[in-house]
């Protein structure tokens, strides 16, 4: 079964009359690594179709290899444009799902029902979750079948406050994805600006800003081996 990358439709940065999407770093590093463990993925977003890509993020990248295998790989290229429509997916047919961060997120993938069920039900079933950066947004109206919200209580981190005011975003997000995790009852935790920090919880895993990205793509991978493990087990 195939892991859900669940993207943003999202274009519009606020009012700054900026471009936005998802932040390149934070899909190509967990892509990459699935695909290499040998790891079946799907694409996915609110709407279907195009993927859109924040500029900025090709330029924090443009100068690595990760970003040069991008620019030659067609097929990835091609399932960018060509996303599934996130309210198709199955969550009975994917083994789980990460949602890249970026700040498109931030507008289309909080209160999107079909992220919200497909959340639920992954976890219902006992498959992981991940967000990274801005996309522990996704998790703040998730419910626990008991319908409490899923983070009151929980072990999470995403960007931090301090990051989105050192890119001095503060005043043109809709939220604070720190203080709205935090007001939800959350156990928000982070480390320094810039720097890689992963939260496990049982199946939710987060992680705060694009360095990051490897970590929670490990722990991925681990907790979906871990899964098969246990259905083979005698």
């Amino acid at each position: 079964m195939s892991v859900a990358f669940v993207l943003t439709s999202h274009t519009v940065l606020g009012d700054t009359g900026r471009s936005t999407g998802l932040w390149l770093e934070e899909f190509l590093v967990p892509y990459y690594a699935l695909i290499d463990a040998g790891q079946p993925v799907l694409l996915a977003t609110p709407k279907g179709g195009i993927a859109p890509i924040d500029p900025a993020s090709i330029d924090a990248i443009k100068d690595s290899e990760i970003y040069a295998r991008f620019v030659k790989d067609a097929e990835l290229h091609h399932a960018l444009e060509s996303t599934v429509e996130l309210s198709r997916v199955d969550a009975a047919s994917v083994t789980g799902a990460i949602y890249p961060g970026g700040h498109g997120p931030l507008w289309d993938l909080r209160h999107d029902p079909a992220s919200i069920r497909l959340i639920e039900t992954l976890l219902a079933r006992e498959k992981p979750v991940a967000t990274i950066c801005h996309a522990g947004c996704a998790l703040l109206e998730v419910k626990k079948g008991d319908g409490s919200l899923l983070v009151n209580g929980l072990n999470v981190t995403a960007f931090s406050d301090s990051e989105e005011a050192a890119v001095a975003m503060v005043e043109h997000v809709p939220y604070l994805v720190e203080t709205d995790l935090k007001e939800r009852g959350a156990h928000y935790t982070k480390t320094s600006d810039w720097d890689d920090h992963c939260v496990q919880d049982g199946l939710v895993i987060t992680g705060q800003n694009p360095a990051s990205s490897a970590a929670v793509a490990m722990k991925v991978l681990a907790q979906i081996n871990k899964n098969k493990e246990f259905l083979h087990a005698p």
